[in-house]
């Protein structure tokens, strides 16, 4: 994986250590529920990444973006599919999520790499 990849996953492990130092009891069920609540269920892990996704882009939220990236990436998602799931976000969030999906493009390369 590149340099992209890399970069972001050591920063996002060592900040949520660190919030987790000082979290307060309402921080820490906010964290467990947002990893329960992609854990397989009623819909499998990969469509819920998907929709995490889609929302992240039209939210136009970058490290969102290139969590649910890889989070897709391990599910299996296809490049194929990855091209659909960009296709909705943008015509939901508008052009406006164009910036985003360079740089989603350029991030779903490095994990490909």
């Amino acid at each position: 994986m590149g340099k992209l990849v890399t970069e972001f996953n050591d920063y996002r492990s060592r900040m949520n250590d660190r919030v987790m130092e000082t979290a307060n009891t309402n921080i820490k069920r906010f964290f467990a529920l947002d990893t329960t609540s992609y854990a397989e269920g009623a819909l499998d892990v990969k469509t819920k990444e998907m929709l995490g996704l889609v929302a992240s882009m039209v939210l136009r939220c970058d490290d969102c973006i290139k969590y649910h990236l890889g989070k897709c990436y391990e599910a299996g998602l296809s490049t194929a599919e990855l091209n659909e799931v960009f296709m909705i976000a943008n015509l939901v969030g508008g052009s406006i999520v164009i910036p985003h999906y360079r740089r989603a493009v350029e991030y779903w390369d490095e994990l490909n790499a």
